[in-house]
C-alpha cells in the first residue's frame, strides 16, 4: 500500500479503529465522495470500527445520522462523536450547573439541553458561560446578543475553531471566522472545545477501549484533523479532497503521516492484495 508521495503505507492495514472527519473528507455538503461507502465496508469486513469525528456543531448527532442515511451509510449514535457532545462534556466536567448562553442552531442548542445544560439564546445576567457553534441560522441580533454578552465577565468558548466549511459552490466561514469577526468587536477570543484540542480522540478510544496504535484519523484540514492527530499521538492520513492542498501541506509546520488524493484511495490501497 503506497500513499501519493510513494510512502509506504502498509501499516493502515493494521489499523482497527478509523476516526473519519465528514466535510471534504466523506462528503461535500449533501454529495457523497466516490469510495465511500466500500472504504466503511472494508473496515467493518475486517473486523474493524469507524466513528465519525467532525467539528460541525451545527448540527445533532441525529441529524447527522438522516444526513448520512440519505447518503447509503448506515449509521447509529455509536458511529459518531462531535464537538457539540465534547462541548456538552466539557461544560458538564469544568462549569456544572452554571447556565450557558449560546450562539448556535437550534440543533446544537437542543443537544446541549438533553446533556442536562442550562442553555439561553437571550441575554441573559446569570450566564456566566458564552458559547459560540457553527450558527448557520445566524441572525444581526443574535451577533448583538453576543457582543453583549462578551461585554460581561464571562467564560468564552466555542465549540471549533475551523475558518470554513466546504459547501457545493466553495466554503462558507465557519466558527472560527465568526469568532474571528466577533473578536474584531469585542477584543475577546474564545477557548476552542473541538479538533485540534485531543477531547474527542480521547473520549472515543476510551469508550471503545482502543489503543493509540490502532488507531488512524483520516480528514481534510491540516490545522484541526492532522493537528489533533499530533496532539493525541494517533498516525493521521490526510485526503486531498477538501480544503488541504499539496502546497498547503509543503508549507505547514503540521505533517499528515500519510497523504492520500481520497477516500477512495484508501480502500483501493487496502484492498490491493484481494
Amino acid at each position: 500500500m503506497i500513499d501519493y508521495t510513494g510512502k509506504n503505507a502498509d501499516s493502515l492495514k493494521e489499523k482497527t479503529l478509523y476516526l473519519l472527519d465528514m466535510d471534504g473528507t466523506i462528503y461535500n455538503e449533501n454529495e457523497i465522495f466516490e469510495g465511500t461507502l466500500e472504504l466503511l465496508k472494508e473496515i467493518e469486513d475486517r473486523g474493524g470500527q469507524y466513528v465519525f469525528i467532525t467539528n460541525n456543531s451545527s448540527k445533532s448527532v441525529e441529524d447527522y445520522i438522516e444526513k448520512v442515511r440519505n447518503m447509503g451509510i448506515q449509521a447509529s449514535c455509536e458511529n459518531f462523536y462531535t464537538s457539540s457532545q465534547a462541548t456538552a462534556m466539557y461544560l458538564q466536567e469544568n462549569y456544572p450547573g452554571q447556565k450557558v448562553y449560546c450562539m448556535g442552531t437550534r440543533s446544537l442548542v437542543e443537544e446541549l439541553r438533553c446533556a442536562g445544560i442550562s442553555v439561553v439564546t437571550e441575554v441573559d445576567e446569570e450566564a456566566s458561560v458564552v458559547l459560540l457553534g457553527f450558527d448557520t441560522e445566524n441572525t444581526s441580533e443574535k451577533i448583538r446578543n453576543t457582543c453583549i454578552m462578551l461585554g460581561r465577565d464571562v467564560v468564552y468558548l466555542a465549540t471549533n475553531p475551523d475558518l470554513v466549511c466546504p459547501v457545493s459552490f466553495g466554503y462558507i466561514p465557519d466558527c472560527g471566522s465568526m469568532s474571528i469577526m466577533l473578536k474584531n468587536a469585542t477584543g475577546k477570543e474564545p477557548f476552542f472545545i473541538g479538533k485540534p484540542e485531543p477531547i474527542m480522540v480521547d473520549c472515543v478510544l476510551k469508550k471503545l477501549n482502543k489503543t493509540k496504535a490502532e488507531t488512524v484519523i483520516i480528514g481534510d484540514r491540516l490545522y484541526t484533523d492532522i493537528k489533533t492527530g499530533e496532539r493525541a499521538g494517533v498516525d493521521t492520513i490526510c485526503v486531498l479532497s477538501g480544503e488541504a492542498s499539496l502546497g498547503d501541506i509543503r508549507e505547514s509546520e503540521v505533517k499528515p503521516d500519510y497523504i492520500f488524493e481520497s477516500v477512495k484511495e484508501i480502500y483501493e490501497g487496502l484492498t490491493e492484495d484481494k
